[in-house]
């Protein structure tokens, strides 16, 4: 029996940061092996993967990562004043990685199998108030989150807007990301914002 899961071979930007589907990310990119593969995305109009670092660092020896990211497509690029080059990528599709390989220059490739999208479920009227809280964050943060597509009304939206913007531990991010249930992701959310007001 075959897996209908669809397998990409993608480059790899290991980062201290988690990016969810549906989110937005800027990035001021300097080292070569990243300009070499941020220049060939843009040529075959390909995406690449950012996950979270479990050890080591965004520059210099390839980083030690946690195996879900999520798929990166590039939306905005432009050299910036100080000769860096400015990107801005949107979180497309969450996957799990099956093997990888560093390069002589450091670059992390790898074989990953995408992870469906969740379904679309429709916020249950108890998380309402999240809406509001998550509206005037990405009022307040502006840019690039202005752009965006938003959906207050779905489960699976709403979750990881507020994932991204709560200041909680990034391997706490990076639990929310593997989680498959939109639902309990809310439920687990409060609960931690809950925690925070008692603070």
């Amino acid at each position: 029996m075959t897996s209908s899961k669809q397998a990409l071979d993608i480059p790899l930007f290991p980062l201290h940061t988690v990016l969810f589907p549906g989110g937005a990310l800027p990035l001021r990119v300097f080292e070569p092996r990243y300009l070499d593969m941020i220049s060939s995305c843009l040529k075959n109009e390909s995406s690449f993967g950012i996950c979270l670092i479990r050890d080591g660092k965004e520059t210099g020896k390839a980083a030690e990562i946690f195996e879900c990211g999520t798929l990166a497509s590039i939306s905005y690029w432009q050299q910036l004043p100080d000769g860096l080059l400015g990107v801005t990528v949107r979180g497309q599709q969450r996957f799990q990685i099956l093997c990888h390989d560093v390069g002589k220059n450091q670059l992390t490739t790898a074989k990953v199998e995408l992870i469906e999208n969740e379904p679309i479920v429709k916020l249950p009227t108890r998380f309402d108030v999240l809406i509001g809280m998550v509206r005037e964050m990405l009022d307040e943060i502006g840019h690039p989150y202005t752009t965006l597509p938003k959906h207050y009304d779905q489960a699976s939206w709403l979750g990881y807007r507020l994932t991204e913007l709560l200041p909680i531990p990034l391997v706490q991010k990076q639990y929310f990301l593997q989680l498959n249930d939109p639902i309990e992701r809310l439920e687990r959310l409060s609960a931690i914002l809950t925690d925070i007001d008692k603070t």
